[in-house]
């Protein structure tokens, strides 16, 4: 009954639907819609009401026909034909009828469509629900089968019968008593579940730390395996020449970059780790675990670190250390060794501290190498600081920023971000800084330090779990570690510090209760995570630099064609060995100068410098005596003392200043053929510093006061010739000491009446006074030819009153000057004209005849001072050539090597655009071929 009910339901919807698509026409109705869209409804139905069965006839005809003819049903009467005329009355009538059918034909169509319609929707509600409900066929025993089959009619009464009785159906229900023992046996389930989850945990944690130990000892037997391999391969067992290591490479590139000044706006973007964090927070230990030794200098709150310390990690077969420019090799394994390393280091930077500053942008570069180090290159800055103290500079902080900031800038550079976990968060200068630098956190790596004592001072452990999530601080990183660098003794060595890192993550509730995770603790994980980080950055950046350093000497390559197309491209090195090896040849051109030139020279140049002491202290005062005993006796004291007190230091002198103006004669002769002029500051200054340099031999000295000591006591003279020498030497001698005079006179006078008529000139008033003095002093010395060297009191009385006669006052200092130089002359004249009578005097003075108008003491004076000249000036000539000229070259040689290691005194004296140019263009081109030479390794590597 029921689905002969539902098949009658779907046929009526179907019917409504289809009577709802109905219009009228005049001539009958026709569907709104077609029929083909109403076949699957229609297919449906037929489904419903007549099942699977071929048997019956497809039900869509019988509609279709169904559907036609109602659609020729009349809906108003035709009209009549034209013509008939009797039937008007009947056709009417037939019209009201035929309308009030489709009223009533209408009412109907609505009234089945409605029920077709909400049975439909009654039926479709109850199929859902149906498909929700649960599968009840288990149960069939409680319903009887009839109940379920569809077209009949349900006994009300045969199924109360078939249902069970209610003691069947308590027996049916579930004991509530059970259902509570189970839910108490559920919750203690749940309760054991939690401790056993807790007891997994540290079951996880131990057999990770177990692990952890497994495979420190495999690394520890692999470390010394490759120890021993690489201990061979430096013993040269395999007989093959070892390569510099990958980061060697990488190393050297960088090195010549911080000494590189950038030009052409190339600047240094290669990768580096820079380890940047507040005063005190750990930066130096964080690094001496990664390089696995205590290498920095420690001080308890001050300030260590004053200078960047670029320190370059790589594996090698022995843990030590060494500077770039030095050869010295300290073993980290020996604590002496550790301690001078570290002495060093401080000692650098404050070499690099300039005065009155605190640090110092200067890099220090250092190597350390040693078995299981991880590879990279880290940058250690001086630790920020937010208030400058007593002793330190006052722009401390700003410099300190500036040097972090000029290193975290680079776009490549890996920023390792030290924060003290013993301090409270909010006191961090460092992470605003890094913030700053890096908003996204694309290459800062976070790591939170003595993690033992925040855990032990912080109230709540979770805070640290916020810091190494990134949620406490607004500042983003790659990766965020907990570490713990010892117990803060300066005496902790690297394996107890990693014992102790260990025993505390281990039985740490920071990582038993998941709050770390075991990736982000130990300064191991930590060295791992930054060596991959940075050899990722290393790879992705470095060939974008080797082609701007390619573009960078292409420009310096073109600038060089344009301005010195016939130059060499000789860097500031390179020029320094050019004027080396000039200065050399010309140092060696003084052992060419012959033996007569050096007498030459020295003769003249000593008899200059003791000339005026000879005719002064020793041949005027000795030629004024009356006698020539007296003149032999007063000649031979002052000699005596002469040559004991001032003698040998004076030729000493002579010869020092001739040897130092032959150097520079040669220099200057050079010089003109064809010389570099850059070279001209630099040879003046290794001219300088050699004779600054050079000492004579003291003990030449007195083996030449000897030799003239016996020079002069030699009154011999043996021919002809050397009286006439002596004769023109004395004559040349007394001329110019004559001339001299007469100038001094001529000084002191004023212009005589031909000059001031001549030349229009006029007398001073003090040289009138002097010029009357003068004219009464030759009154004087007229008449009194043979006059002494010295004017008595009377007679400057005398003058003094003769030229007041004539309204003239005068000093009697005047007087007295005047007089000497006056005396001085007549004496000269005398001697001049007694030299001209002793060329015939050599026949008396070799018979030894006395003859008080021809003795010529004075000759043989000025032949013992000649003689005495020749041969001081032959043993200074022997001393110069055998000893002094070589002790100079020695000590050239000495300057150029002292110069050529001092980079900054060559810098100062080679100078000019070309020699920046070439240092350029060297750099670049050694920057690029090692860029490229550190690619292809890369590449190989991969």
């Amino acid at each position: 009954m029921f689905t002969v009910a539902l098949n009658q339901v779907h046929l009526f919807c179907f019917v409504s639907m289809a009577c709802r698509s109905l219009v009228p026409t005049r001539t009958g109705v026709r569907f709104r819609i077609p029929l083909q869209k109403l076949h699957p409804l229609y297919r449906a139905i037929h489904h419903r009401y007549y099942g699977n069965s071929n048997s019956q006839r497809p039900p869509h005809r019988t509609a279709a026909r169904y559907f036609t003819s109602m659609s020729r049903l009349p809906m108003r009467p035709p009209k009549p034909p034209p013509g008939s005329g009797g039937r008007s009355y009947q056709q009417k009538r037939n019209f009201w009828v035929a309308r009030l059918a489709a009223r009533l034909l209408k009412l109907r169509y609505i009234l089945l469509g409605s029920a077709v319609g909400g049975g439909y929707t009654a039926k479709k509600t109850y199929d859902e629900w149906k498909d929700m409900l649960p599968d009840f066929s288990e149960y069939n025993w409680v319903i009887p089968d009839f109940v379920w089959e569809l077209g009949e009619q349900i006994d009300l009464e045969k199924l109360s019968k078939a249902l069970p009785e209610m003691e069947e159906i308590a027996k049916l229900l579930p004991d509530f008593d059970k259902i509570g023992e189970n839910f108490t046996f559920i919750k203690s389930l749940l309760t054991s579940d939690k401790e056993k989850i807790d007891q997994l945990q540290e079951d996880l944690l131990r057999t990770q730390l177990k692990y952890q130990r497994m495979l420190e000892r495999l690394e520890k037997e692999n470390k010394e395996l490759r120890k021993v391999v690489l201990q061979k391969d430096d013993k040269g067992i395999h007989q093959r020449k070892v390569k510099k290591s990958l980061i060697d490479l990488y190393s050297e590139v960088l090195d010549i970059l911080s000494d590189y000044d950038a030009n052409y706006n190339t600047h240094d973007h290669l990768p580096r780790v820079v380890v940047v964090g507040d005063q005190s927070a750990g930066k130096t230990s964080v690094l001496e675990m990664i390089a696995q030794a205590r290498i920095f200098p420690r001080g308890s709150g001050e300030m260590m670190t004053r200078s960047p310390v670029k320190v370059t990690l790589s594996e090698g077969p022995h843990h030590v250390a060494l500077f770039k420019d030095s050869g010295r090799e300290f073993d980290l394994t020996k604590e002496e060794d550790l301690a001078a390393l570290r002495h060093e280091i401080e000692l650098r930077m404050r070499k690099s501290v300039k005065e009155g500053q605190t640090v110092s942008c200067e890099t220090i570069s250092l190597s350390v190498k040693g078995p299981g180090i991880q590879r990279m290159v880290l940058v250690d800055l001086p630790g920020v600081i937010s208030t400058v103290t007593t002793g330190m500079a006052s722009d401390t902080k700003e410099t300190i920023f500036s040097i972090s900031k000029a290193y975290m800038q680079n776009p490549n550079a890996i920023i390792l971000c030290i924060q003290d976990g013993s301090v409270d968060a909010e006191r961090s200068i460092v992470t605003d800084l890094v913030s700053q630098m890096d908003p996204h956190g694309k290459r800062t790596i976070f790591v939170l330090t003595k993690v033992d004592l925040a855990e032990k001072n912080l109230a709540s452990p979770s805070r640290i779990q916020q810091i190494v999530e990134g949620k406490l601080f607004p500042m983003k990183a790659l990766g965020y570690f907990a570490v713990v660098t010892g117990k803060g003794s300066s005496g902790e060595s690297i394996d107890s510090i990693k014992d102790y890192e260990e025993d505390f993550f281990q039985n740490s509730r920071l990582l038993r209760d998941g709050m770390l995770k075991a990736h982000q603790v130990t300064t191991k994980n930590l060295s791992l995570a930054v060596s991959d980080c940075f050899w990722k950055m290393v790879r992705e950046s470095v060939e974008q630099q080797a082609d701007v350093f390619k573009a960078s000497r292409f420009n310096l390559e073109t600038e060089w064609k344009n301005n010195y197309p016939r130059l060499r491209e000789l860097d500031r090195n390179e020029l320094y060995e050019k004027a080396k090896n000039e200065i050399l040849d010309e140092v060696i051109s003084l052992s060419q100068v012959t033996p007569q030139h050096w007498e030459a020279i020295l003769q003249k140049k000593l008899w200059e410098r003791v000339s005026t002491h000879v005719i002064e202290n020793i041949y005027l005062p000795a030629a004024q005596t009356m006698d020539s005993g007296t003149f032999n006796t007063t000649v031979d004291i002052k000699l005596k003392q002469w040559t004991d007190k001032q003698l040998p230091h004076k030729a000493l002198e002579v010869a020092w200043e001739t040897l130092q103006e032959e150097f520079a004669r040669f220099m200057a002769e050079y010089k003109g053929k064809d010389q570099d002029d850059i070279f001209d500051k630099l040879k003046e200054a290794v001219k300088d510093e050699s004779i600054k340099r050079h000492k004579w031999n003291e003990r030449a000295m007195d083996s030449l006061r000897v030799i003239q000591h016996n020079a002069l006591e030699d009154r011999s003279i043996t021919d002809k010739p050397q009286w006439d020498a002596a004769i023109q030497f004395m004559e040349q001698t007394l001329q110019s000491r004559l001339k001299d005079t007469e100038t001094v006179i001529k000084d002191m006078v004023g212009p005589d009446w031909k000059e001031r008529w001549m030349n229009w000139k006029t007398r001073t008033s003090d040289q009138h006074i002097r010029n009357e003095t003068k004219s009464e002093l030759e009154r004087l010395l007229k008449l009194h030819d043979e006059h002494t060297a010295y004017l008595a009191n009377d007679e400057v009385t005398t003058v003094r009153k003769n030229l007041e006669g004539r309204a003239v006052e005068v000093d009697p200092v005047l007087i007295k000057d005047t007089w000497h130089q006056l005396y001085r002359r007549h004496f000269l004249q005398k001697a001049l004209s007694h030299c001209n009578l002793c060329k015939r005097g050599f026949y008396y003075y070799q018979r030894h005849f006395v003859d008080s108008e021809l003795e010529c003491n004075d000759v043989v004076l000025f032949w013992r001072i000649q003689r005495m000249l020749v041969i001081t000036a032959n043993t200074l000539r022997q001393q110069l050539t055998n000893t002094e000229v070589r002790r100079l070259e020695k000590n050239v040689k000495e300057v150029l090597e002292d110069f050529g290691e001092d980079t900054e005194k060559k810098s100062q004296l080679i100078t000019g655009r070309r020699v920046q140019l070439a240092e350029d263009l060297k750099k670049v081109r050694e920057i690029q071929e090692k860029l490229e030479a550190f690619i292809e390794a890369l590449h190989k590597e991969k």
